[in-house]
């Protein structure tokens, strides 16, 4: 019987060359990345899942969390907690205090008028854009997402639409050919749709947002800009004239 040879079991044990690790190396190498890539996942996974707690104060406002509280409650261990609390105190949700750990931050009306400001601008200038060229190809999603909402807020379901609501913007944004505009501005929108929350409790509140979208739409339809823009500005003019009520309904959940 024949024995491989050393240059045999060389190339097996280094197959880049005795420079370039050994398969070993390379399987643990592969292993790692297999897992970074898992981990990754878990918390883009987590961090929406506790932006979603959060808009609708299963978190609340000054409600102090911790990393094994989380990590219990979703079952995934620490470190991904931790990496999903950096996400969300960069977007201006949770906040690190002394003696207090991790807070869910108050609702800020100062905050909250800024949001809506760039959120205007952005998307003033998106309609107007639609209206000059829309993708068709992205009408199917829209009119989905539309109806999707319009059937959760005659359910009272507020959850079901903001999600549809969120299709809506980012279906949108692509049709009118800045897509990425959606995602840019997510972490503004949070802020809002906190607000939102608490300022539609019922069908009727919610059948309001679904209508200024369906005016959006009709607008970029019938190509006037003026009338998208307008349209746009009567949505986020909703949530601006709210904000006093809510903040004297709600004072303990405002700064």
């Amino acid at each position: 019987m024949l024995l491989p040879s050393a240059s045999h079991c060389m190339w097996f044990t280094h197959p880049y060359g005795e420079g370039g690790g050994t398969v070993f190396d390379v399987m643990r190498s592969q292993n790692a990345d297999s897992n970074r890539s898992r981990t990754d996942s878990t918390v883009r996974r987590l961090e929406r899942e506790l932006r979603a707690a959060i808009v609708r104060f299963e978190l609340r406002p000054g409600q102090r969390v911790t990393e094994l509280d989380i990590a219990i409650r979703y079952g995934v261990s620490r470190q991904p907690v931790r990496e999903a609390f950096i996400g969300l105190d960069r977007a201006g949700l949770v906040t690190v205090q002394p003696q207090r750990g991790t807070v869910v931050v108050r609702l800020s009306s100062r905050r909250l008028h800024e949001a809506q400001v760039v959120r205007a601008a952005v998307a003033v200038e998106l309609v107007r854009r639609g209206c000059a060229a829309f993708d068709a190809g992205h009408r199917a999603a829209i009119d989905t997402a539309l109806a999707a909402a319009a059937d959760a807020a005659q359910h009272g379901n507020r959850a079901g639409v903001l999600d549809a609501n969120a299709e809506f913007h980012r279906a949108l944004a692509a049709g009118c050919g800045v897509a990425s505009a959606a995602e840019a501005l997510e972490n503004l929108k949070t802020h809002v749709d906190r607000a939102w929350w608490l300022s539609a409790p019922d069908s009727v509140a919610m059948l309001t947002t679904v209508a200024h979208h369906r005016a959006i739409l009709a607008a970029i339809d019938a190509r006037d800009p003026d009338a998208a823009a307008a349209a746009v500005r009567a949505e986020f003019a909703d949530i601006q004239s709210a904000l006093p009520r809510l903040e004297a309904e709600h004072p303990a959940l405002f700064e």
